[in-house]
């Protein structure tokens, strides 16, 4: 669509998307905050599935208009480099989030239950890759498989929040989820056409991002897997660095932790959709090799803020978290080793 305007048009497209999706996703905080409170739901399984999965709409839309396009690396790369950028705005927030490490305040089981449903989901694409290629209408039996953990998950993770078989030792650090709003469903409801709303602007500037994406693959030649893990999957993780910093600001912690985290968790769901939408068979054996570095430093990443969030250590060096200094170096080597590999 972009690819006979000028390179210097295509990047203001590009960049101007991201604005609009950094300005959604800031409202879109606010707005779930609400929800959760009136609700009666809680931060944590607010964040994770409806924070989430609408703050990650815009990456679904790039990467299944990439596998429509052929594109395989370029819609399996945005997917998982997306996640691996969204880990480590956890440590971003960590920095902002001064009196204590930011897992220690935002205890809650519902968090523990998302990372490890999340490992589960990441190692899904690794057993299909390595796995006979087998698909059903050019579809892999794990992107199924996929679907249904995902939609199991959900309901696990109400479960958990509803009836907890576990619960964090309270401290003087730790910030409880208190609502701030008695709950009515009547004031939700609107609340919740606007989220819907702003979901919709989200998901079109995520279509225009892909488009810009593909053409600038095409015009410059740098490789789809760069382009997807470090440049579409960062803008359209904007609005999960930006909801983590507001809900750190308001006070809402396990909002902040559970969106990042539930988000990552539907991202998961980038690849089903992408499998199905890819044409020509199944998408985990038409991708490099190379293209699973960021599915393992998801898993290695997600693995280190699942004991950050066991262990709830008060204090860190450089006055952050011990696991924050640990996705921060393992989220730059990993960009060092793409940028040397291509």
């Amino acid at each position: 669509m972009f690819t006979s305007l000028p390179l210097p048009v295509v990047l203001a497209i590009f960049a101007a998307c991201g604005v609009v999706i950094l300005l959604l996703g800031v409202r879109m905080t606010a707005l779930a905050d609400r929800i959760a409170d009136l609700t009666g739901l809680g931060e944590a399984v607010v964040g994770a599935v409806l924070l989430g999965a609408a703050t990650s709409l815009s990456g679904v839309v790039v990467s299944v208009t990439a596998a429509l396009d052929g594109r395989a690396s370029l819609a399996f790369a945005n997917g998982i480099g997306g996640i691996a950028a969204q880990t480590v705005f956890l440590a971003v927030a960590d920095m902002i989030h001064r009196r204590a490490n930011l897992e220690h305040a935002a205890a809650e089981v519902t968090n523990l239950f998302q990372a490890a449903l999340l490992m589960v989901l990441l190692a899904l694409p690794l057993v299909a890759w390595s796995a006979p290629e087998v698909s059903f209408w050019s579809v892999h039996p794990v992107s199924l498989l996929m679907l249904a953990g995902y939609i199991a998950g959900v309901v696990a993770t109400r479960r958990a929040r509803q009836t907890p078989m576990w619960r964090p030792v309270r401290t003087k650090e730790t910030r409880p989820d208190d609502p701030d709003e008695e709950v009515a469903r009547s004031g939700a409801a609107r609340v919740i056409g606007v989220f819907v709303f702003l979901m919709v602007l989200m998901g079109i500037a995520g279509w225009l991002v892909a488009q810009s994406a593909v053409a600038i693959v095409t015009r410059v030649g740098i490789s789809e897997t760069i382009v997807g893990a470090l440049m579409t999957a960062v803008v359209t993780s904007l609005p999960e660095l930006v909801t983590t910093l507001a809900a750190v600001r308001r006070g809402a912690m396990q909002l902040a932790l559970g969106g990042i985290i539930g988000g990552n968790t539907f991202d998961t769901l980038f690849l089903a959709a992408s499998d199905a939408a890819y044409r020509d068979g199944s998408i985990y054996h038409a991708v490099a090799r190379t293209d699973f570095l960021w599915l393992t430093v998801g898993m290695l990443m997600t693995g280190v803020l699942l004991m950050g969030l066991i262990l709830r250590e008060r204090d860190g060096p450089f006055r952050i978290g011990t696991e924050s200094v640990l996705l921060l170096a393992i989220y730059g080597g990993a960009v060092a080793i793409q940028l040397a590999t291509g």
